[in-house]
């Protein structure tokens, strides 16, 4: 147990580092390319390594360390449970999204984020969702007590406020990929909001409602009791990532998807988080005091 909360950690920190490593490059290294020249050959090596794999590299280890948070908090079925729809269920949407338009838009992936699955979605991008859907529902599900106070009315507030939270990252990460300079995806017919067409909304609202539904009912069974100790690393998976799709957008000029993030997004995750329950301290009890009569045994020598 202790070597899996090591590497959980361990991809933590390297899934933030590598952001903020990220944003480095492409905010301050790119614009002004002479920079690298200056850097040693060990430096310019690391830069021209981030920009070609630095995207593939903060999303694998994303999902590491969600993968490994859930497989030693919830267990293995319950992970498998949830990691498996959201991510075949995300890919479908994706693979649909870029062949047809529906249900995001018509939009397309460029290079910059790993081998692309069919030739349209690179195989990061349905491990994104999972490791941000998979905080924004625990986020939810804990918030609202669903396991404590179970009720139909519970679990559709935690699949919907979870998949507000995914939705609302969008939000703020989609214009800084799509819209500046260095574009990660691009949309062929551009929308109203941003550049983003409102449909894409409708689709990761029901995209993420759909995966959250389904393990929810896989889960029916397992009930979890998580306490605001333990959604420590979905809260900062959520807020990490919130806060490099904030950097982008804000560097490129967006600054109401922000404000719309950080009122529909940020602001419910930080309270799911402080709703969540909260062990008492336990009480110590003396323990009774305890006679114990013991015999007395008389041994005959021969």
């Amino acid at each position: 147990m202790k070597q899996l909360v090591v590497f959980e950690r361990v991809s933590l920190i390297g899934h933030i580092v590598s952001m903020v490593f990220g944003l480095v490059g492409i905010l301050l290294v790119i614009p002004n390319a002479e920079v690298i020249l200056h850097l040693s050959e060990i430096g310019q090596t690391a830069m021209q390594w981030s920009m070609a794999g630095g995207g593939v590299v903060y999303m694998i280890l994303g999902a590491a360390a969600v993968f490994l948070y859930s497989l030693r908090t919830l267990g293995l079925g319950r992970t498998l449970g949830f990691m498996l729809p959201a991510v075949l269920i995300s890919l479908t949407s994706e693979l649909l999204g870029t062949s047809t338009g529906f249900p995001f838009g018509h939009y397309s992936y460029l290079s910059g984020l790993g081998y692309k699955i069919a030739g349209l979605v690179p195989f990061t991008i349905p491990l994104s969702w999972f490791y941000v859907g998979c905080s924004a529902y625990l986020l939810g599900r804990a918030g609202l007590a669903v396991d404590k106070k179970p009720s139909l009315l519970r679990h559709i507030g935690a699949v919907v406020l979870g998949a507000l939270l995914l939705t609302s990252w969008d939000f703020v990460l989609d214009p800084a990929m799509s819209q500046t300079s260095l574009p990660f995806w691009y949309w062929q017919q551009p929308g109203a909001f941003f550049g983003m067409p409102y449909q894409n909304f409708a689709g990761w609202m029901g995209t993420g409602s759909v995966f959250m539904t389904v393990a929810a009912l896989l889960w029916r069974n397992q009930p979890i009791k998580f306490e605001r100790s333990q959604l420590n690393l979905p809260l900062a998976i959520y807020l990490g990532n919130f806060g490099f799709a904030t950097v982008m957008s804000l560097a490129a000029g967006f600054s109401v998807p922000v404000l719309l993030g950080l009122v529909s997004g940020v602001a419910p995750a930080i309270l799911l988080w402080w709703k969540a329950t909260v062990s008492p301290s336990p009480i110590a009890v003396e323990p009774a005091a305890t006679e114990v009569s013991v015999a007395s045994v008389k041994v005959a020598l021969k």
